[in-house]
C-alpha cells in the first residue's frame, strides 16, 4: 500500500490534505480484478477437490502446490521487476534466516488457515462456505481481547451476534451437511482472525513491506507443510489410487488454481491502494452474496428456506460489523 514518502504533495497543513483521487475506470478496474481473482480461488479450488471429474480430494497436496507456483511466479515477477515497471512494486527474492525465525509463527498459522480453508471447500457446499466460515469476526473480537486486551464497541458486537445467529440457523437448515467440513470452515475462521493480528506483528520485521513478507511467508509454508504432506500418506494414496496423473488438464487446472492464488494477493493490494475502505468492505460483502448466487447456479446446490435466512444473516452481519467499524475509523480520524 502506498506511503505518503512514496507520494508529492504540495505544502499543506495535515489537516487540509485529501487522498489523492484516482479515476473512477481504476477504481472500477481494481475492484472486478479482486472480484474476478477471489471467485477463481473459490470456485477452482471447489472444482479440483470435489467439483470436477478430477475429484483430487488431497487438500494438504492441492496447497503445497499451490505454495510452490505462488514462490515460482513471485520469483520471476521479483526478478523481472528489476526492469519492469509494472512489475516493479515486488522486490527480488530474498531469505534471511534471522528474519525467516521472525516470521515462522505466521507461516504456521497461513498454512493451517489454508489447509482447512481448502478441507471446508472440499466437504461442503460452496452456498453454505460462506456461513461456515462466517466466525472468523467472532474469534477476531475475541483475540483482539484475550492478545491484545482491545475492547470492541456495542455496534460491532451487536453485528458479531448477528453473524453468530446466522451461523447456527444455516448450519441447522443446510441439506448436505458434514460435520468435519463445518469444523473445518470454524477452524479456518480461528486462523483467518489469527492471521490478520500476526500479520500487524510480523510486518515490522520486514520494514512494512507486503511484498518482502509474502516471498518469507510463502517459502516458509512449503518447508512446513511438505513434511506434513509426506506424514499424512497422501503421496503414497496419490501414487497408488490416481489414474489421471500423466493427464496434461489435470496438471493444467492444479497450476491455473496455484496461479489464482497468488493473483489474489495482488487484486486485494490494488484494491486497498485505489479504493477507499468503506468500497473495500462494500466490495467484499458484495462479492460474498454473488459467490453463493453463482453457486447456487453453477453447483445447483439445493437451499432450505432455514438455510438461506442463515446466510442472507450471516452476510448482514459482516456488513453491518464492516461498516461500524468503518464508521469508528473515521471517527477516530
Amino acid at each position: 500500500m502506498s506511503t505518503d514518502k512514496d507520494e508529492k504533495f504540495l505544502p499543506a497543513p495535515a489537516a487540509m490534505r485529501s487522498p489523492p483521487q484516482h479515476p473512477v475506470s481504476l477504481i472500477i478496474s481494481a475492484i472486478a480484478f479482486y472480484w474476478v481473482a477471489s471467485l477463481s480461488v473459490v470456485f477452482l479450488n471447489k472444482t479440483i477437490l470435489s467439483g470436477s471429474e478430477y475429484k483430487f480430494s488431497y487438500p494438504l497436496f492441492v496447497t503445497l502446490f499451490q505454495f510452490i507456483v505462488a514462490l515460482v511466479l513471485l520469483v520471476v515477477c521479483g526478478h523481472l521487476g528489476k526492469r519492469n515497471r509494472m512489475l516493479s512494486m515486488i522486490p527480488p527474492f530474498e531469505f534471511d534466516q534471522d528474519i525467516a525465525r521472525k516470521v515462522a509463527p505466521l507461516s504456521i498459522v497461513y498454512v493451517l488457515m489454508l489447509t482447512l480453508n481448502n478441507l471446508c471447500l472440499q466437504l461442503v457446499e460452496v452456498t453454505f462456505y460462506q456461513v461456515a466460515r462466517s466466525l472468523s469476526i467472532f474469534f477476531n473480537i475475541f483475540f483482539t481481547y484475550t492478545m491484545l486486551r482491545q475492547k470492541t464497541s456495542p455496534g460491532a458486537m451487536l453485528a458479531c451476534a448477528v453473524v453468530v445467529l446466522g451461523f447456527f440457523v444455516g448450519s441447522y437448515g443446510e441439506t448436505n451437511f458434514s460435520w468435519p467440513g463445518l469444523w473445518a470452515g470454524v477452524g479456518s475462521s480461528v486462523f483467518v482472525a489469527l492471521y490478520g493480528i500476526y500479520v500487524k506483528k510480523t510486518l515490522q520485521v520486514v520494514d512494512n513491506n507486503q511484498w518482502r513478507l509474502l516471498h518469507y511467508n510463502t517459502a516458509i509454508s512449503i518447508v512446513l507443510l511438505t513434511p506434513l504432506v509426506l506424514l499424512s500418506g497422501e503421496v503414497s494414496e496419490i501414487w497408488e489410487n490416481v489414474y489421471f496423473l500423466d493427464d496434461m488438464g489435470f496438471w493444467f487446472l492444479m497450476t491455473v488454481t496455484g496461479v489464482a492464488g497468488f493473483l489474489i494477493n495482488t487484486a486485494m493490494f490494488l484494491q486497498i491502494k485505489y479504493t477507499t475502505a468503506l468500497t473495500n468492505t462494500i466490495s467484499g460483502t458484495a462479492k460474498s452474496c454473488v459467490q453463493t448466487l453463482l453457486a447456487m447456479v453453477f453447483y445447483q446446490n439445493p437451499i432450505t428456506a432455514t438455510n438461506g435466512f442463515g446466510i442472507f444473516l450471516s452476510l448482514l452481519g459482516s456488513g453491518l460489523y464492516s461498516g461500524v467499524r468503518y464508521a469508528e475509523m473515521q471517527q477516530r480520524k
